[in-house]
């Protein structure tokens, strides 16, 4: 028997930066899986880490079964009463067979065994349920401020996980299983302050593979040059990430 291959662990380390920091997903994204799923009942999200989709999740099914490998993450998880979170990695889970309505993964599936996970969703899809997993690129920031983060971006470039590139591609060539389902066009848009900015880039699993590498910050060792393009630090700007959006549905 061939045993899983090893959990690639890239944010325990930074678990509560991570659920403070990162952005959260459109509405209507949300309101678009409602609306095409057989129904409502119960959603799987895989790789959940803290559970930001979680609770935008909740709020249209009538169950979330949420898991995560980290242990930490789901530690910092927090959702309603109808979401439960669960250690368990997404290429098995404890769910039943034909169980779930609607598989939802959010900037999470490039980490997983992607075999072993189609056939779990396989498994544990209704008929006719749906698997729909979405991620988001390179933050993109105004004219000027966008040119100052390039020197950030650039050294921290080589302390990427090599899965980084699947984002990058939007997944664009990943063995999908079932039939393809239209998707929306969609944006993740956010109005944050420079403090709020620089802790979203503290969160990446680069800063901290960085610092571990060289015992220095490098978001504290550009903010002087990012906040003199931001100008005063407590004024908000838009900040925004293209969003991508795969859905399958299985047979019925």
């Amino acid at each position: 028997m061939t045993s899983a291959p090893a959990f690639a662990d890239h944010f325990s380390a930074v678990a509560a930066q991570y659920a403070n920091a990162r952005p959260e997903y459109p509405r209507a994204l949300f309101d678009w899986i409602a609306s095409v799923v057989p129904s409502r009942d119960l959603a799987w999200e895989p790789g959940c880490g803290s559970g930001q989709a979680t609770r935008d999740l909740a709020m249209r099914f009538a169950r979330v079964h949420a898991t995560d490998p980290s242990a930490a993450q789901v530690a910092q998880a927090q959702g309603p009463a109808n979401a439960t979170f669960a250690v368990e990695p997404g290429e098995r889970c404890s769910l039943p067979e034909a169980s779930v309505d609607a598989i939802c993964i959010a900037q999470a599936l490039h980490w997983f065994d992607l075999p072993r996970f189609f056939g779990e969703c396989a498994r544990v899809l209704k008929p006719s349920g749906l698997l729909i997993a979405w991620g988001y690129q390179d933050l993109v920031a105004p004219e000027g401020v966008d040119q100052a983060l390039q020197p950030f971006r650039d050294e921290i470039e080589a302390y990427w996980p090599p899965q980084r590139t699947l984002i990058d591609e939007a997944y664009a060539h990943f063995p999908w299983p079932f039939a393809r389902v239209e998707t929306p066009a969609l944006e993740l848009e956010v109005q944050w302050t420079l403090p709020r900015m620089l802790a979203y880039f503290s969160s990446y699993s680069a800063t901290k593979r960085y610092i571990d590498a060289h015992d220095r910050d490098p978001v504290a060792a550009h903010t002087a040059a990012i906040a003199a393009a931001w100008g005063d630090p407590a004024t908000a700007c838009m900040l925004r990430w293209p969003l991508f959006v795969h859905a399958r549905r299985k047979e019925p």
